[in-house]
């Protein structure tokens, strides 16, 4: 059998910038890597499955678009394959609703929320006038779990009116109805975080919500606006979900306390700012393309002393 340290498949194809970089780093550490696109799809998952092809460890960022990457995963899966982000523990990280619970149960501090439930369970729905009044206006309207992207999230909604249309959008989805955040302003920058937990690490960014720009976020910035429970929150919710590489907004309120807002993103866009406005800074994508490696290498050594 052939066996790869890593496996990356995709099949968007803004990843291709992202998994280029991942191999070059991997590759130069002697570490060997393997892409797995729509093309070739057929023919790895038959040689995975004849025993002529295998992996150590294994990205997928695909199988939440195509079943035939899920197939795949789950076989690898099986022949022990360390699969990051593992498709049972996203599937439960990704229901913001269950995320909303667990966190305050974990005392992660989040906005007031209400959970309401699909209304192709339930049509007809009751909110008490004291919680919208505790909701303030205007409020967001989240689905739990079809959110990709930022789709079929409603910013500035008013009134239950609003609630009850939107709920018919994404009818066989619950949906959470969360109090709208302001952050508080640090040196002219709203203080709104992307942080990002990178294989064992936290890796935080400037996010600003409104336009949706990233920043790099220095070392010495932690000190000077006291933003270290940034890098402990995030650890908290990786401890708490289970996953190697995920995204999360935290946001420093204008009430001087951190909440995290959108709880879970398994697929994060790893497009670089160098080519794309809206992208990650470049020194950010390299620092998780590093931590990976990294990762990878310390995994071996140990798999290689207990063997």
């Amino acid at each position: 059998m052939e066996k790869f340290d890593l496996g990356l498949a995709y099949v968007w194809e803004y990843d291709r910038d992202f998994l280029r970089a991942a191999e070059a780093m991997l590759q130069s550490a002697g570490l060997t890597t393997y892409i797995i696109s729509e093309h070739n799809i057929g023919e790895v998952k038959e040689a995975v499955a004849n025993r002529e092809l295998g992996f150590r460890f294994y990205l997928d960022r695909a199988w939440d678009v195509d079943d035939r990457f899920t197939e795949l995963g789950n076989m690898l899966h099986r022949r022990r394959t360390r699969i990051f982000n593992p498709y049972k523990n996203v599937t439960h990280a990704i229901d913001k609703a269950t995320m909303h619970l667990e966190f305050i149960t974990s005392g992660i501090h989040v906005p007031y929320s209400i959970i309401i439930p699909p209304f192709d369970e339930k049509e007809e729905l009751y909110i008490s006038l004291k919680d919208l009044a505790l909701l303030g206006r205007p409020f967001i309207i989240k689905p739990c779990n079809n959110t990709g992207g930022g789709i079929g999230v409603v910013t500035g909604a008013e009134s239950l009116s609003d609630i009850l249309t939107e709920r018919m959008n994404q009818s066989e989805d619950k949906y959470l109805i969360q109090e709208k955040i302001t952050p508080l302003y640090l040196d002219g920058r709203r203080a709104w975080f992307r942080c990002f937990w990178a294989f064992s690490q936290p890796v935080i960014t400037w996010w600003d919500d409104q336009t949706h720009l990233y920043e790099e976020l220095f070392p010495y910035q932690f000190d000077l606006y006291k933003l270290r429970p940034l890098l402990t929150i995030t650890k908290k919710i990786a401890n708490l979900t289970g996953l190697d590489f995920f995204s999360t907004e935290i946001v420093l309120s204008d009430q001087q306390k951190f909440l995290a807002i959108d709880y879970i993103n398994d697929q994060c866009d790893m497009r670089f700012r160098s080519g794309h406005y809206d992208g990650i800074p470049d020194n950010t994508a390299q620092t998780i393309i590093r931590l990976m490696r990294d990762y990878i290498i310390k995994q071996k050594k140990l798999n290689r002393n207990q063997s």
